[in-house]
């Protein structure tokens, strides 16, 4: 008769459970040196028993089996994301390759191309598009506008209020310039006036610099009525 089939649970006779234990260890332990001949495979194995004891076999040393199986590990895991990171921009290009399609689909729509795919409610939806974006066009386009017209109205405020300084300043310099004509050509005529006391009637002179200077005689007054016979009238 043949032996029958163990059930695989935990043994819960402690003498039984290290009987066990010590034989399916020393199995194991031995399948996993004759792998290692046999196949001139690289194996390591480390066993913990209840107790906490280590038991381990290594074909070369323990050292390099787990350096290899850490360094192996990060090599698949680095396959792994590669793997998946190459699925995800594939599915990110196939999702912009399809935005890139609608958008040029609507395009050709909004300039009045490919209608013939289009039923009522979809004309009628690209009608009321198309008006809302003609608005929005005009009220920018009047905004532009107003900006411009008040940007011109300052400026315009801007040189009016420099040409009033301006003219300010002319009359300014007019006014000082009659004031030093009036110190110059004031001094003047006193000197003149001075020299020439004889003169009866006074001098008249007007502002402008170059205008005539008239003259007049007039016949001086006599003390006494009667003039000698010889005498000579200046008219």
């Amino acid at each position: 008769m043949g032996r029958g089939k163990i059930v695989i649970r935990r043994i819960d006779n402690s003498t039984s459970r290290q009987v066990t234990f010590s034989k399916r260890r020393n199995g194991l332990l031995k399948k996993a040196k004759e792998l290692a001949i046999l196949c001139d495979a690289e194996v390591g194995v480390m066993i913990f028993s209840s107790t906490g004891k280590l038991y381990d076999f290594a074909s070369s040393s323990m050292r390099s089996v787990i350096e290899r199986h850490n360094k192996a590990k990060e090599e698949h895991h680095k396959s792994a994301n590669s793997t998946s990171e190459v699925k995800y921009w594939q599915s990110e290009a196939a999702m912009l390759r399809q935005q890139l399609h609608n958008l040029q689909e609507n395009h050709r729509h909004l300039m009045g191309e490919e209608l013939s795919s289009l039923n009522v409610k979809d004309l009628q939806s690209l009608e009321n598009q198309l008006e809302m974006s003609l608005r929005g066009v005009r009220m920018r386009k009047d905004q532009i506008l107003m900006d411009e017209i008040q940007e011109l109205n300052q400026k315009g405020n801007l040189i009016h209020q420099e040409n009033l300084g301006l003219y300010r300043k002319v009359n300014l310099i007019r006014q000082e310039n009659t004031d030093l004509y009036k110190k110059v050509y004031g001094t003047r005529d006193t000197t003149r006036g001075e020299s020439n006391s004889f003169i009866t009637n006074s001098l008249s002179i007007e502002e402008d610099p170059h205008a005539p200077i008239c003259l007049q005689l007039c016949q001086p007054q006599q003390k006494n009525r009667e003039t000698p016979s010889g005498a000579m009238k200046v008219g």
